[in-house]
This record gives structure tokens, C-alpha cells and sequence, in this order.
């Protein structure tokens, strides 16, 4: 299957080539169907209701994907700056993002200050704040209202709930929150938060891991956080260089 992704972002390349990567999968990200071809909801193996972890943002539509609306990018030099704010040293920083780092002239960033276009949470006593920030890509003048779904066992805030755009390429933040509400029995929850104009619909999706009532957000070992964290990045710096 990943014969169609590549050719889907080569062409995405071919209408945008001002594009950066972290746009093109913004882009591919927030325009996916979540139904089938049928108009059904999505399933797994199992033929049960496929969840974030087994579709991802959902199908791919490339048709959507290359008029999205708005996009999420990131500077590749972010990267690089949430690296250092992970204490990893300058020579394995450089290895990943393949040129010299100084972190030590670098202001470092924190994870939800990386302009990703969803949201991967542990949500334990304290609340979450994450400030995004979105370009307009397609109609000059355009109006988005958010919509955002309750998610069971969590309270959101969305600020502002409303971004106008009078140009293209032009720029608005929003900021989010996430609060636990009570004891819920799953560990994990979902959801998703949608910008929404006359001609597009901009999803993000919401996975959030609960925790118990009573535990810190940072209860987990910092090492197997920067484990995982830093393969994944790996893997996005390594597609940011070779594209």
C-alpha cells in the first residue's frame, strides 16, 4: 500500500511545489474520509469500529488533499529544538537531523509546542495546553469555526472558536485544553477537532491516553518517552531530507 501514499505525495509536490513535507502531510492528514466507500463507518480486522491506532487520521483523499484549506506546518530547525529540550547530546542530535548542533545556543521547545496536525496526550491531574498554528492555503477571504466533539472523561477549550482569514498564506494560533472530568474506564480515549468553513473541513484527531485521577502528567520514565519520540523523529527528519 505504499505504492499510493508515494504517489499521492509526489503529485501534492508536483501542485505545491513552495510546499514543505510537514505541509504536504498536514495536508494529507486533516483532509482523510473517515467513512468507506459506502458511507460507512471504517473497519478493523476484527470488523469492528477501527479506532485512531488502526486508521490513523482515516483514508487517504487526495482530491481534498490538494485544496485543504488551512495546513500545519513545521520548520525543520523545530525539530532540532524539541531534540535539545530532551537533553539528547549535540553529537546524537546531529546524527539525526545531519549537520552540526550547538544546543546550547538554541532555545529548546516543549512537545506541544511542535505544530503537529493532531494530538497525542496523557492526560493525568493536571491540564493540557497546546497552541497550534494554521496557514490558509486555498480561498483568500474564509471564514472557520471550530467543532469538537465531547470525549468521554474530558473537558476541551478551544480559543478562539472562530478564525478569519483575508488572505492566502496568511496565519492564525489557537489554543487548546485538555482537563479529566472524572474516572474513565478505558485507558485510551479519542476524538477529533475540526476547523469548518464554506468549503473545507480541516480534521485533526485527538488520542489521549488516561491516567489515574491522582497521577502527574510526566508519571512516565523520561527515557522510554525520548525512546519512542526519538525513532519517530528519526523517521521524520529522514523523510524531510530525502524529499
Amino acid at each position: 500500500m505504499s505504492c499510493p501514499y508515494l504517489s499521492g505525495i509526489a503529485l501534492l509536490k508536483i501542485a505545491h511545489p513552495d510546499w514543505s513535507p510537514a505541509a504536504i502531510k498536514s495536508a494529507i492528514m486533516t483532509t482523510t474520509d473517515q467513512s468507506n466507500r459506502e458511507g460507512r463507518p471504517i473497519l478493523d480486522e476484527r470488523e469492528l469500529h477501527a479506532d485512531v491506532f488502526a486508521i490513523g487520521a482515516g483514508h487517504v483523499n487526495l482530491a481534498k488533499a490538494i485544496t485543504p484549506g488551512l495546513i500545519y506546518d513545521i520548520h525543520p530547525m523545530n525539530y532540532t529544538r524539541y531534540l535539545c529540550g530532551l537533553d539528547y547530546t549535540n553529537i546524537q542530535i546531529g546524527l539525526i537531523v545531519s549537520q552540526k548542533v550547538n544546543c546550547s545556543s538554541i532555545s529548546s521547545i516543549s512537545e506541544p509546542e511542535l505544530n503537529y496536525p493532531s494530538f497525542a496526550i496523557t492526560l493525568g491531574a493536571e491540564n493540557q495546553k497546546y497552541r497550534r498554528i494554521v496557514t490558509n492555503v486555498s480561498d483568500g477571504n474564509s471564514t472557520y469555526v471550530v467543532s469538537i466533539p465531547q470525549i468521554r472523561g474530558v473537558h476541551t477549550v478551544v480559543e478562539p472558536r472562530e478564525l478569519v482569514f483575508t488572505k492566502v498564506n496568511q496565519q492564525a494560533r489557537y489554543m487548546i485544553s485538555f482537563t479529566r472530568t472524572g474516572e474513565v474506564s478505558e485507558c485510551f480515549v479519542e476524538g477529533s477537532i475540526s476547523w469548518i468553513s464554506k468549503n473545507h473541513v480541516v480534521r485533526s484527531p485527538i488520542s489521549i491516553k488516561i491516567l489515574p485521577s491522582n497521577t502527574k502528567n510526566n508519571y512516565f520514565p523520561r527515557r522510554v518517552v525520548r525512546s519512542s519520540i526519538c525513532t519517530f523523529l528519526a523517521h521524520s527528519l529522514f523523510y524531510f531530507i530525502v524529499l
